[in-house]
Order: C-alpha cells, then sequence, then structure tokens
C-alpha cells in the first residue's frame, strides 16, 4: 500500500476534551448572556429550550445518524424570545449572536482540553510527507476555534465537521467528501481514530485502512469490527505508517 493522506479524528484522538453540556452552570452562564440581549429567561428554560430544539432538528434529518446544528439552536431560541429592546440591537449583532451563543455554551461546558502527548511532534514530522485532513463530529462554532487553541489548525485540508451536513460519522458521506476534497482513493489513505464503531467501522466501509487510537474516549470494542492496526500511544502512528507502506 502507498500511503499518501491521512485523515483524523479530533476530539478523543488528537485533543483529550471533557465537556459536560448537561451542567447546570452552562445555562446559568448563557441565561446571563441573554440577559444582556434582553431575553430574560430561567437557566433552567434555557437548558430545556436546548435539548428541545436540538432534538427536533435531529428528528427533522430523517438521517439514521442524525446531528444537530448549534448555532440554529441559538438562533431559534432567540427567535422565540426576542423583546423590543432584542430587536433594537444592532443588525450585526443580531447576526453574530446565535454564534457567541454557541461559543459562550461551549466555553462554560468544557473542562480541559489538551492534545494527548506526542501529538504536536507526530503531525510535524507528517505534514511535509502526507496530505492530512479531519472528518469529526463536531460543530464548526468550535471545533475550528478549538483546533486553534491547540495548536493544530495549520495541518489539515479539507476539515470535515458533521455538524456542516447534519449527519455523523459513520455516515459513509462525511469520509467521501474528504477524499473527494483530497483527490485520494480511499485505498491510498488511513483513517486514524479511537473510536470503533464510528471510526473504525465507517472507514472501512468507503475501503480505507484504520489505525484504531486506543485513548481513554470512544468506544473501545465493537461486534464484528477489527481495526487494521492499533496504537496505545499517538506517536506509534509512525510504526504503523510504515507496517501499512510494506504491504
Amino acid at each position: 500500500m502507498i500511503v499518501k493522506g491521512i485523515i483524523f479524528d479530533v476530539n478523543g484522538t488528537l485533543s483529550d476534551i471533557n465537556t459536560n453540556e448537561w451542567h447546570d452552570d452552562v445555562y446559568r452562564v448563557v441565561s446571563n448572556l441573554l440577559s444582556y440581549q434582553g431575553i430574560s429567561l430561567d437557566p433552567n428554560v434555557v437548558k430545556e429550550l436546548y435539548f428541545r430544539i436540538m432534538k427536533e432538528q435531529r428528528a427533522a434529518t430523517g438521517e439514521r445518524h442524525p446531528e444537530f446544528d448549534v448555532v440554529g439552536i441559538f438562533r431559534e431560541i432567540v427567535k422565540q424570545n426576542s423583546t423590543e429592546f432584542t430587536r433594537g440591537l444592532p443588525d450585526k449583532k443580531l447576526e453574530q449572536l446565535p454564534r457567541l451563543l454557541a461559543e459562550a455554551h461551549r466555553a462554560a461546558s468544557r473542562f480541559r482540553l489538551q492534545l494527548y502527548s506526542g501529538v504536536d511532534e507526530t503531525l510535524r514530522q507528517l505534514h511535509p510527507h502526507y496530505h492530512l485532513a479531519v472528518v469529526t463530529d463536531a460543530q464548526s462554532a468550535y471545533a475550528i476555534p478549538e483546533l486553534n487553541a491547540v495548536g493544530l489548525s495549520g495541518y489539515f485540508d479539507p476539515i470535515i465537521i458533521s455538524g456542516d451536513f447534519g449527519y455523523r460519522k459513520p455516515d459513509r458521506r462525511l469520509f467521501e467528501a474528504a477524499l473527494d476534497a483530497m483527490k485520494m482513493q480511499a485505498s491510498e489513505v488511513l483513517f486514524v481514530g479511537n473510536d470503533m464503531y464510528r471510526d473504525v467501522y465507517g472507514a472501512q466501509k468507503v475501503g480505507m485502512k484504520t489505525v484504531f487510537f486506543k485513548s481513554n474516549q470512544g468506544t473501545q470494542e465493537k461486534e464484528g469490527v477489527t481495526p487494521d492496526y492499533s496504537i496505545n500511544k499517538f506517536p506509534e502512528l509512525l510504526n504503523a505508517i510504515r507496517f501499512f507502506q510494506d504491504l
């Protein structure tokens, strides 16, 4: 096999992240921010609206693996609860408000964001020799800024984010979108991920070889699914690539 490209999952593979979107403090922060926009909602009401609209969005997609739109959630919350004060805000601020609320929600829910050991150095070695890309289940409102926050924003093209499509991995269309943008065949590309179902199963269904990173996150086992190579530490990816190059 001649490896020309490598596609990565992000959270749980490159980034060690811990978030809790159910924590009540998240909605206290969002409620307070909304109050500055003329919208007075109890934190518990904000929480209820957030998860209800998310559920409605997912149901409306009709997809087997539906994804939500976090900016759309907050756009709907603002739309449903706008006051005369809200409508009097500058047009540019109103346009940007749903994304700002999405960022505030994510920031309040995030308790840890850091790279796994060896990620930066490994990518630095790979970047000059391979076309690197990302396919991740996330939202653009925070996935791109988080890649930047951990110093990885310059490594990948394309960056395929499920929230922009309305469906999540293991939907094959996400993997195919990355391959199309890379102008590569599945047989030329490795997929590196930490979830045996969403990453390994999904990538193998489109014909990619897979490297399973046994991190502290993700589904570790899936009946009938076996990765082509497994690593316990991220720098071992270099050994995996040599293994495939020798096939």
